[in-house]
């Protein structure tokens, strides 16, 4: 579990970022946070050094811990990889466990077994990433962040440099990996589409670091919290507002929006 206390952050220049934010992130459960650029989001999901207030990680206070090893137990995954391009696939997944003094042979063992995880074939690991397409590099970016087998993932617009087709796939699959590692994720994005998809909680900001809603996907859609989250998710426009249509000599139903627009086909139910 993960809890804000209070927190505050003020960057040097005076620039208030979050002012006196508090919520619980539900052990291994999806947290999103979504809202627009400077609204704060990316600054709590690397808030290790508030200007005040606490971070809990189990009940315990980050301020006494080490940085450097506190980072350490926490797997993150960027919008840009951050893998290193000097070294192969298999040895950038391996970089946290050799840092933690895990063996090279055990860490390029387990790496292996972590390509297989997030869906890559073994033939990649001895690439290098500027031979990989986008999407194998965030799910290498994702089996890295798995490597040390950490309770927390940070996951920062990890999918927004690729395209559509390949954000969709991605997403499917870190639903898939949530689903069978239980890991307590913590997500940031802009898209509230992408956070749909993805979120157990969804947590909608307004500037500022203030929240304008927190809920399931659900309950966001059936109760946007006021006009401003009607307008973010596009409940004011009708984008969420669907109907069934039946069109003579089609043999599947549509779902249309609020402007006749398809959004996809009605199927059996499961």
């Amino acid at each position: 579990m993960i809890e804000f206390q209070n927190i505050s952050k003020r960057f040097p220049g005076g620039t208030l970022a979050v002012d006196d934010f508090s919520l619980v992130l539900p052990s291994h459960k999806a947290t999103v946070f979504v809202g627009s650029s400077g609204s704060g989001k990316t600054t709590l999901l690397r808030m290790i050094d508030p200007t005040a207030g606490r971070v809990l990680i189990d009940g315990e206070d980050i301020s006494g811990l080490n940085p450097v090893l506190l980072r350490r137990r926490i797997g993150y995954v960027l919008q840009a990889t951050g893998l290193l391009p000097h070294r192969r696939v298999v040895d950038n997944i391996a970089t946290v466990p050799r840092l933690n003094g895990v063996p090279k042979r055990v860490a390029r063992r387990d790496a292996l077994t972590l390509l297989d995880t997030v869906g890559l074939d073994r033939s990649l690991a001895e690439r290098y990433p500027d031979q990989l397409s986008g999407g194998q590099q965030q799910r290498v970016g994702v089996a890295r962040a798995l490597a040390s087998d950490p309770d927390i993932l940070l996951m920062d617009e990890p999918f927004g440099a690729v395209d559509p087709i390949v954000r969709a796939e991605l997403q499917v699959e870190l639903n898939r990996l949530q689903r069978e590692l239980g890991k307590t994720t913590m997500f940031v994005t802009h898209d509230i589409d992408e956070a749909f998809a993805i979120a157990d909680q969804v947590v909608i900001f307004r500037t500022g670091g203030v929240i304008a809603q927190v809920g399931t996907p659900a309950e966001i859609l059936a109760n946007p919290a006021d006009d401003f989250v009607a307008t973010f998710i596009g409940a004011d426009r009708g984008k969420r507002t669907l109907h069934l249509q039946h069109r003579e000599g089609d043999s599947a139903t549509l779902i249309v929006d609020g402007d006749g627009r398809p959004a996809g086909i009605l199927g059996a139910d499961r």
